[in-house]
This record gives structure tokens, sequence and C-alpha cells, in this order.
């Protein structure tokens, strides 16, 4: 049995493709690894694949004993800093258990080289999503990822090209990116960049009947501008809000829209788990050190 474990901006999800589980990530200090016995038995545990942060430390899906500093260049940086990623982290690490982590998207990930104006561009359960949908769609598709914030990728020819992040582009309910007001506020001392981006998304700048309908306009904006280096590519949305935007974001494009709910990453995870334990070389353009 493979395992993926999702370390998402509000809660933590698990899944070995078949069953699935999630805590928040305040309940996940407290997490133990047997608690994945929740999946299936420990001692058919054959893989795990875990993200952890924004993985911007590594771009090669690494075993978890041999990353320095779980793998991120630091902690500081845009989003909440809880600790319940980080005891998961420890605990699968300490556990024995082969596992691997998956890199996020940043300045030295084998990306289109434009995409690089930007140092990060996903985060690493993106790469998750991207795999399961490959799976349905094949290897010419956007994805985009909705819930606390909105992230969209693009493959093409199987591998991904790029992606725009949450603090770039477009809303989500609780992040974005940061505005004239956001700077000034910033600058003249009132907030810090990250409270900016943490209060910059649609639940703290416009009215309740608004903010679905504006989460789904932004997010088929980032699937239209990726369109542009692949045009015939498929579209999907996923993540919490998926469903939610689905109808409008297919009637903005007049594409079809593929739909996949928050246990997407997860489940892809636990797919890549499943094929780098297996032996394959490359996801998605993502290389393997085993």
């Amino acid at each position: 049995m493979f395992i993926g474990i999702d370390h998402g901006t509000s809660s933590i999800r698990f899944s070995s493709g078949e069953s699935c589980f999630k805590i928040t990530r305040e309940e996940a200090r407290e997490f133990r690894w047997q608690a994945l016995a929740r999946l299936c038995p420990l001692d058919q545990i054959e893989g795990i694949a875990l993200t952890y942060s924004m993985g911007d430390g590594f771009s090669r899906i690494t075993r978890v004993q041999e990353l320095d500093n779980r793998g991120v260049i630091s902690r500081e940086g845009a989003g909440k800093h809880i600790g319940g990623g980080t005891c998961v982290f420890d605990q699968v690490r300490q556990s024995g258990l082969p596992a691997v982590a998956v890199p996020g998207l940043h300045r030295n990930s084998p990306t289109d080289t434009r995409f690089k104006a930007y140092s990060h561009q996903a985060s690493p359960e993106k790469i998750g999503i991207a795999y399961l949908v490959s799976g349905d769609l094949g290897g010419d598709f956007v994805v985009s990822d909705t819930s606390s914030n909105t992230v969209t990728l693009l493959i093409s020819g199987g591998r991904i090209i790029g992606a725009l992040d949450a603090c770039i582009f477009a809303p989500g309910l609780e992040h974005g990116a940061l505005d004239v007001e956001a700077i000034r506020s910033i600058d003249a001392g009132k907030i810090t960049a990250n409270g900016a981006f943490l209060k910059a998304g649609v639940n703290h700048t416009l009215p309740p009947d608004e903010r679905i309908r504006t989460v789904a306009l932004f997010a088929a904006m980032e699937c239209a501008a990726l369109l542009l280096l692949a045009p015939s590519a498929r579209v999907a949305v996923a993540g919490s809000l998926a469903h939610h935007i689905a109808g409008e974001v297919e009637s903005l494009l007049q594409k079809p829209v593929a739909v996949y709910d928050q246990w997407c990453a997860s489940r892809g995870l636990a797919a890549i788990a499943r094929d780098v334990f297996g032996g394959k070389e490359e996801i998605l353009g993502i290389g393997v050190n085993m």
C-alpha cells in the first residue's frame, strides 16, 4: 500500500488512493506516525510521498532522510506557521517507513525559464494534483487549485511547464496578491507583508455574494493565461471550491472543465509514491533521487 500526505493550507490530508482522512494543522502538532493505521495496517505500507511547506530547498523527489531543513530554504515567508506540518514530516522520517518528499516549483525546477521571473511557482502538493489529473486527461492540460488560495499549473507534453502561485495573481478565499492598498499599509508599518498576504483573499475584500464568482473569474483568467502556451490543452479545477466554480470557469473559457475535489493532491501523491518506489525515474518532468 502506498500513501500520499498533502500539507495543505488549512489541513493535512492522508490518502492511500482508496481510503483517506484529514486533520487540521493545529491537530497535526500531536500527530504520531502510527495514526497511518487508519489507512491500512502499518506493516503493509510500501512507500509514502509527502509534502512540506513550499519545498523550495530541493528540486528532485528525494528520500526524507536525505533532506536538510526538511527541504525548505526557510520557514519564513508567505503563509501561516503552525507546526503541524513539521510534526508530520518528523514523525514520518522517524518512523523508518520508506518515504520521499516531493519538491515545490521554484527557480531551480525544470520549468520554462520565463516562469522563473518569480522565485516560487507552486507548493509541492500541486504536483500531486497534476499527477492525478494527468492519469485522466493525459499530458496536456491546465489545472487550477482553488481553496484558501489559488494556484494554477500548465502541463504540456507530459511535463510541468510552469505555474502561477497564490501571491502572484488570483485570490483565493483567504490569501492573494498584494495590491497598492496592501503595499501602502506595509510601508506605513500597519501590517507585515505576510499578514497582508493572509488577508488578501476575497473573504476579506468582497461581500459574500461576490466571493465565489470572483474566485471563478480569476481562476479562469489564470487558466486562459497559461493556455497561451498550449491552446489545445484541456482544463481542470481542483480543491475545496472546485465544484462551486467549475460551471462559471467553463462558461468563461468556453471549454469543458474536469472537476477534482480536496482529496486530489493526497491521492495523486499516493500514486507518485507507488510509481517512484516502483522504479519510475521522472514525474511530470521532475527527477527522482532514490
